[in-house]
This record gives C-alpha cells, sequence and structure tokens, in this order.
C-alpha cells in the first residue's frame, strides 16, 4: 500500500512539475508571441508614418511649387499690363499732339518715305481739322523741291484709324497710324521698357 502511495505521489508531483513546465513554455511562447506581433506592430506603424510623412513632405511640395508658379504668372500678368499701360500712355501722348505737332509729325513722316507723292493721305476727321489750310500745298511744294511728283490729296472717305495717317496707292497702304506706330516699336522696345520699370 505504501508503494501504491509512494506511486501515486510521484504520478502527482511528476504532473505539478510537468503542468509548471506546460504553463512555463506557454507563458515564454506567449511572450515571445506579444513581443513578434509588438515587433510586427511598431514596424507597420513606423513604414505607415514613414510613407505618410513622404506623402505630405511630396504634398507640401506640390503646393508650394504650385503657389510659387500661381506668384510668378500674377507677378508676370501685373508687369504686362503695366507694360501695355505704359504704351497706351504713349499712343495717347501722340493722339495728343498740338496743330503745330502733328502737321510737323507728317510732314516728317512722309518726307523720310520713299514715296511717288501722287499718293492718298487717309486720315480721321479729327486730325484733319488740326491741319492748317495750306497743309496739301506746302507738303506738295517740299516734295516737288525733292524730285517728287508734288500730287498728294487726302482721300475723301472718312476712316476710323486711330490717329496719325495711311498713305494709299492703288491699294498698297503705308501704314503710319498711332496704333501701328506703337505696336512696330512696343516688340523691340518691350523688352528694354520691362528692365527700366522693374529693375530692383
Amino acid at each position: 500500500m505504501s508503494n501504491l502511495d509512494n506511486l501515486t505521489s510521484k504520478i502527482i508531483k511528476d504532473a505539478e512539475v510537468k503542468k509548471i513546465e506546460i504553463l512555463n513554455e506557454s507563458t515564454v511562447n506567449a511572450d515571445e508571441i506579444v513581443k513578434k506581433k509588438i515587433e510586427e506592430a511598431n514596424k507597420k506603424a513606423s513604414s505607415i508614418l514613414e510613407k505618410a510623412e513622404m506623402e505630405s513632405k511630396t504634398i507640401k511640395e506640390r503646393i508650394i511649387s504650385k503657389t510659387d508658379l500661381e506668384i510668378r504668372n500674377k507677378k508676370l500678368l501685373a508687369k504686362q499690363q503695366i507694360i501695355e499701360k505704359v504704351f497706351e500712355t504713349a499712343k495717347e501722348k501722340l493722339k495728343s499732339m498740338t496743330s503745330e505737332e502733328f502737321t510737323k509729325f507728317i510732314n516728317n513722316s512722309i518726307m523720310a518715305l520713299n514715296i511717288d507723292g501722287d499718293e492718298e493721305i487717309i486720315i480721321n476727321p479729327k486730325d484733319r481739322e488740326k491741319l492748317p489750310d495750306k497743309f496739301l500745298a506746302e507738303l506738295n511744294k517740299l516734295l516737288i523741291s525733292n524730285g517728287k511728283l508734288g500730287n498728294l490729296k487726302f482721300n475723301v472717305k472718312t476712316h476710323e484709324i486711330d490717329g496719325g495717317f495711311i498713305l494709299s496707292k492703288n491699294g498698297i497702304e503705308i501704314n503710319n497710324s498711332f496704333e501701328e506706330l506703337v505696336n512696330s516699336l512696343k516688340y523691340e522696345l518691350e523688352y528694354e521698357v520691362g528692365k527700366i520699370l522693374f529693375t530692383e
């Protein structure tokens, strides 16, 4: 009977030891599983944060780049408008020439042109009123003295040119309207005007 008790006691002890071993092992395994899962979660979290940071940096850079472009375009548009205004002002100054200045302008312009001297002068009614009565007679005399025909005349039709004049003969026109003069200078002078206005 005592052997049986000893055996029972040994079985119970062994069971207890095994139980502790199993519990310890399962605790270690559980700790390892938990540790591994935490590491995986940290890696994932770190990867997500890194990706989010990169995306946020890219978005930020895109917004800055877009804003810079918009600012540059607005500045460029403002500069263009100012340059346009400068040329418009020049046109208005030409249109406000006195009778004497306007007469001189037409005389000098026509004498500088390579013409026959029997063309028609196209001019708007307001500008024609600025010219003296003997304008054509004197200009034609000047042309004759320079070896030209000296037979310029005004075109009878009313033309809505924005100041200045046009010389016409056989469908060929020499455009000296203020609009055309300013436009022809605009391309040539735009860069220089911009430099003068916007150089800091």
